[in-house]
């Protein structure tokens, strides 16, 4: 068996990394391939701008001339400087059932991060906030919602044997279409609005939700100044998560809650296309993009795949106009059921909240860490 870093430096090396999970989900049905767009940007460092402050390297496992695992490692400056922390990141790992071909990627992974001065590994973890993180240790036999990751069942055995430990689980829960909310919290989502001065933010068109990236980009850095785990958006950044968001979005479906301008709570939602991704392959043209417009107009699933109140709005009933808004997506929109998405297993009293609401948990997706 061969372990090789691979350079990305032509067409027929960023098709070769890119290729293999192909293979290893042939025959899987619950699989979404990644849009080839938005993956091979993340390989290309002219194109993507976290390469503008960091760096990323990616490994291959090669035994008897075939391409049987990868993995790609990130040291992200930005995170590394804003947490004071020393943190390598792997991401995009996938790899055949050889436990011995996986601890060849990790250890390869590893040398290169401690010759970097990183001292200790984490993930799975990607690029941007919007790259989905962690590895799915329940809920296999589901489809993951939009931009959430997907992995073969024996995945965490492999990444447990080398060497790493959870650090961390999210949950994600669904909603069908007996769901209903409950008097009290539409009264109360009414009361918070009049008596605490939070109000929603619409947007009703494609234009009108990218004119508001900038100021989203600042309040999203004003949010998580002061906690650990996060790190501020540049300009660029804020730039292709907003183009990643637009291709998917319908923007009455894209919420904020405001305290007059401070963001104090956000809901980031899209109709389901995974269907039609699955059918394209991930790959747009030259026919792609009509499957999946179409699909955009007749799912009646959708994901909800951010939705939260910051910490210090937290207890004022902000809680309560979010489900409102939650509902209105859901059940206003025409949608007959939802993926509420990967929600902090720390978060006890959000979890407690939607299980009130009937809300059932039925996907946990795991974070590890190594002290290298």
């Amino acid at each position: 068996m061969l372990i090789t870093r691979l350079v990305l430096d032509s067409t027929a090396h960023v098709r070769r990394f890119l290729r293999l999970p192909f293979r290893l989900y042939s025959g899987v049905p619950q699989w979404v391939p990644p849009l080839g767009d938005d993956v091979r940007r993340m390989l290309q460092p002219r194109k993507h701008p976290f390469y503008h402050h960091s760096e990323a390297v990616f490994f291959l496992a090669e035994e008897g001339g075939k391409d049987i695992g990868r993995l790609a490692l990130l040291d992200n400056r930005h995170y590394n400087e804003y947490n004071h922390t020393c943190t390598a990141f792997f991401y995009l790992f996938e790899c055949e059932n050889n436990p011995e071909a996986a601890a060849g990627l990790f250890e390869a992974g590893c040398a290169w991060a401690k010759a970097r001065g990183l001292e200790e590994m984490a993930g799975p973890k990607g690029f941007t906030a919007l790259d989905g993180m962690g590895l799915l240790v329940r809920g296999f036999e589901h489809r993951p919602a939009l931009g959430i990751p997907y992995n073969l069942p024996y995945y965490p055995a492999m990444v447990e044997s080398a060497g790493f430990k959870a650090d961390g689980d999210t949950v994600s829960g669904y909603i069908d279409s007996t769901f209903r909310l409950p008097e009290k919290i539409s009264f109360a989502a009414r009361a918070v609005q009049e008596r605490k001065g939070l109000r929603v933010q619409r947007f009703r068109s494609r234009l009108d939700l990218r004119s508001f990236v900038p100021r989203l980009q600042g309040m999203y850095n004003e949010a998580i100044e002061g906690t650990s785990g996060n790190v501020p958006l540049t300009a660029d950044e804020a730039r292709i998560m907003a183009d990643q968001i637009l291709w998917f979005a319908n923007p009455r479906l894209i919420k904020l809650i405001l305290k007059d301008d401070e963001l104090a709570g956000f809901m980031f939602a899209y109709p389901d296309i995974s269907a039609a991704i699955q059918r394209s392959r991930g790959r747009l043209w030259p026919l792609g993009w009509l499957d999946m417009l179409r699909e955009f107009r007749r799912t009646r699933f959708l994901n909800i795949n951010g939705a939260g109140i910051l910490p210090k709005f937290r207890g004022m009933g902000a809680t309560a106009l979010l489900f409102s808004e939650m509902y209105a997506s859901v059940v206003e929109g025409g949608f007959t059921a939802a993926d509420v998405v990967q929600i902090g297993i720390e978060n006890e009293r959000m979890q407690n909240e939607l299980r009130s609401l009937n809300i059932d948990f039925y996907k946990t997706h795991r974070m590890y860490r190594k002290v290298l």
